[in-house]
């Protein structure tokens, strides 16, 4: 039905009804009743308490007009548009009467020319003057009112509280797509009307055909329309269960809500009432038709405006790259949106980059594809190139054409952007990861300056560290620009051996350096340094590289650069062994032999490689690289070593380890520190052979022989001769031997064990050991053994001699490690010395 019916609702004489009163005076053909209820029921008009008794026309005009409009379904078609004045008196002379002229079409679009309802704001159509016939003609297209955009900007220019537009469209929307209604208060209906007119313009025109107005109406929460106008007279007054269906923007006051404005809406009042409609008829080529929120709406709207060279907001330009991915229905509009937001925005970071990649390809457009490839490549190269927060690792690129554009690219950064030596490494590291098709010979130019620049780089942060290590391992020749740039740098100036100890030459590998014997030379000493456990082989290689057999002092002292400036004993023994015996040896390496051996030994295990030393050097070829006194040593230690294992009598033992004081030999005293007395415990003794050594025993060796032995003699099973022959010699030591109190007690203590735990057969055993060195001794072990034996128990006889026996000892070891007492001087000389 592409045309309006007509109806008149007012009070008068003669209507429809067929008495005077309100009634509809006249209507179009066709009208249904449900037509005639629905405008009955927007009708309704109560003016303003202080134009009640309006009668002129000067009055009457002052009086709101209230153009209505209900559309009866979501899409708007079927729809009633109203315009409702004051005239003040009826027939009968009474106050309150109006005119309402209704429009009312099944399909009000197409009847209308598209033409919005707002826009028949004092439109010539209207009329107030009740007809002399009860029908009327139907309207086809109705003239528009004054009010269109052009009225609409220079209201808005114009008003004080233009700026609430986003806020009062927000409210519209939401009243559209949620619930509850907006109330406009304003100081006439002409400007509650053109804020209509702001609204319906910028609004999407599927949801500005389905909105409800009214331009006046007197108590607003009577209402349920989405805009509702009112003018200051009189206050406002919503119950309490009504307050949150309505939204108040109070123009007149001034006094507003606080109200979410969507990105849509803040797009919206940017493109302006004045450019609305060109971008709405372009968002019909991008929008799906089952939008209906602010969020529905963004994307689609943010493509036709970008489109038509409207500038977008961030909001706005996130919106459309998050929405082109499915947007399969755009086709190749697709790639020209993404064409548009590129060119317009060149601020977009790597992931809206990729987006708008994607759609372009999607769309069919290569061009814009590779373009926006390009510039992704040197957003990913600069922002890793940075080490920024948002980098990416590179990925292989695997377009040759794409490859080749990254590739030029990436010679242009290195060129004019790169300014440390992070910087290309970095830039390095995303060209081998990228798979780049880089020159040999640029690579090559471009990793020597690198190595330059980083072989003086002093303290590099642990992380720059970590990449450089990353670029030696992945690109070859990375390696070899290392070496060449510490080659160089040798060749230049003397004096840096010790760059290979540095960063980043201590990166290279004896491969590296393959050809360059000077260089792996300084490489190796480098890497004893660094790990000095690993010394002795890594100078065979250097010697191996010299071509030679022995190392000089210069060697030595370089590799051994610790203040002792001497090998250990195991490293000793180490190079002894490799040194070939058929070749001969500077006489330096005797010398670092003799000052090897003539180190302090504390413990056991430095003992055991000593030990070991002396028996590598014993070879008859070895043994003449030694200076005469490390000769003797060695010949000396090792015939201890001899004694110690085939001696055959404590006492023997004890003379070969008469150790002249003129020779402070840090193996034979450790070997006697540590070993002798264990040693002699073991080999039975010829007690009064044995006697008589003890007594030159150092302290510390005489404590320990004691205490060693009270213990074998308190733990014992069974008494062995080597155990009792040991007894026998400490229970007879003579009263004049200068012992300290805690030996004398030690002795009283191995004295006083037998008669009191023993077997009386091994008593008897201990006395006719003693009876040799202490008669009254022995008789005193006699009459215990026989207090002991089976039979009638005598009186208890006295102790007789032994007067001064206790029972306990210290259970604590004396130190067997501390400096040695010299022996006293003994002048019988070992053969074969």
């Amino acid at each position: 039905m592409r045309h309006f019916q007509q109806l008149y609702y007012t009070s008068c004489e003669h209507g429809l009804s067929g008495f005077s009163g309100f009634q509809f005076n006249a209507v179009s053909a066709g009208v249904t009743a449900e037509t005639r209820l629905a405008v009955e029921a927007l009708a309704g008009y109560e003016p303003p308490r202080s134009l009640v008794e309006s009668d002129t026309p000067e009055s009457l005009e002052r009086c709101p007009v209230n153009l209505c409009y209900r559309p009866h379904d979501r899409a708007g078609l079927r729809a009633t548009v109203l315009c409702v004045r004051y005239v003040g008196r009826d027939s009968a002379r009474r106050f309150g009467n109006y005119f309402a002229h209704a429009l009312h079409s099944e399909d009000f679009p197409a009847a209308g020319g598209g033409l919005l309802p707002i826009e028949l704001w004092n439109s010539p159509v209207w009329t107030r003057t009740v007809s002399p016939s009860t029908e009327i003609p139907t309207l086809s297209g109705p003239a528009p009112g004054p009010l269109d955009v052009r009225a609409v900007g220079e209201f808005l220019r114009g008003h004080p509280h233009a700026a609430r537009l986003p806020e009062l469209l927000a409210a519209a929307f939401a009243a559209l797509t949620e619930h509850g209604s907006v109330v406009v208060v304003d100081h006439s209906t002409e400007r509650i009307a053109h804020w209509f007119a702001a609204v319906s313009y910028l609004l999407p025109p599927p949801l500005s055909r389905g909105l409800s107005f009214a331009t006046y109406v007197l108590r607003p929460a009577r209402s349920r329309l989405h805009l509702i106008g009112t003018v200051p007279e009189p206050p406002l007054s919503f119950a309490p269960e009504d307050e949150a269906a309505y939204t108040v923007f109070d123009f007149a006051r001034g006094v507003f809500p606080e109200v979410p404005v969507p990105a849509l809406v803040r797009l919206l009042t940017r493109i302006g009432v004045g450019s609305a409609r060109p971008v709405w008829s372009w968002t019909a080529d991008y929008a799906e038709g089952t939008e209906e929120t602010p969020d529905d709406w963004h994307a689609p709207v943010a493509a036709a405006a970008v489109s038509g060279g409207i500038a977008l907001a961030p909001a706005d330009v996130h919106a459309v790259i998050g929405w082109l991915a499915g947007a399969g229905h755009l086709g190749a509009r697709g790639a020209a949106v993404a064409t548009a937001v590129h060119r317009e925005h060149r601020d977009l970071d790597d992931t809206q980059l990729t987006a708008l990649s994607a759609a372009a390809r999607a769309g069919g457009d290569a061009a814009v594809h590779q373009e926006i490839e390009g510039k992704l490549y040197g957003l990913r190269m600069r922002a890793y190139t940075s080490a920024a927060e948002d980098a990416v690792e590179p990925v292989p690129i695997t377009d040759p054409q794409a490859r080749e554009r990254a590739c030029a690219l990436w010679e242009r950064l290195l060129e004019t952007e790169v300014r440390t030596a992070r910087e290309r490494t970095r830039l390095l590291l995303w060209a081998v990861g990228a798979r780049l098709p880089v020159p040999s010979e640029v690579m090559a130019r471009e990793t020597l300056t690198l190595s330059h620049a980083l072989l003086g780089t002093t303290a590099p942060a642990p992380g720059f560290r970590r990449e450089v290590a990353e670029l030696v391992r992945v690109l070859p020749v990375m390696r070899t620009s290392l070496a060449t740039a510490v080659e160089e740098a040798l060749e230049r100036r003397t004096g840096q051996e010790q760059l290979f100890a540095q960063f980043p030459a201590e990166l290279l590998h004896e491969g590296d350096l393959a050809g360059r014997p000077l260089l792996l030379e300084h490489h190796l000493r480098a890497r004893a340094e660094r790990d000095p456990s690993n010394t002795v082989p890594l100078m065979f290689k250097i010697l191996s590289i010299r071509g030679r057999t022995s190392p000089d002092e210069e060697l030595l002292r370089g590799l051994w650069r610790q203040p002792s400036r001497t090998w250990t004993h195991r490293e000793a023994a180490h190079i002894a062994a490799e040194l070939p015996v058929s070749e001969p040896v500077d006489p330096v390496v005797g010398e670092w032999f003799d000052r090897a051996l003539s180190q302090g030994i504390e413990d056991e295990d430095a003992l055991a490689d000593c030990l070991a030393l002396c028996r590598v050097l014993s070879h008859p070829r070895r043994f003449t690289w030694l200076p005469a006194s490390a000769a003797e040593l060695v010949r000396f230690t090792l015939d201890l070593e001899v004694a110690l294992s085939e001696s055959r009598e404590a006492s023997e033992l004890f003379a070969e380890f008469t150790i002249p004081d003129t020779k402070p030999w840090p193996a034979p005293r450790a070997l006697r520190r540590l070993h002798l007395v264990p040693a002699m415990l073991r080999l039975p003794a010829d007690v009064g052979r044995l006697r008589g050594r003890l007594a030159e025993l150092t302290p510390r060796d005489l404590d320990r022989y004691l205490w060693l032995l009270h213990r074998q003699v308190t733990g014992a099973e069974r008494i062995d001769d080597v155990l009792l022959c040991h007894v026998a010699t400490v229970v007879t030591l003579p009263k004049g031997a200068r012992l300290s109190q805690a030996q004398e007690d030690g002795v009283v203590a191995i004295r006083a064990h037998p008669e009191a735990h023993w077997h009386v057969a091994d008593l008897k055993r201990l006395e006719d050991a003693v009876r040799p060195h202490g008669a009254a001794l022995a008789d005193h072990y006699a009459e215990r053994a026989e207090a002991r034996r089976p039979g009638p128990a005598g009186p208890p006889r006295k102790p007789g001699l032994l007067r001064r026996l206790t029972t306990l000892i210290s259970t604590d070891p004396p130190d067997p490690v501390g400096p040695d007492t010299p022996a006293p001087d003994n002048s019988r000389k070992k053969k074969g010395r």
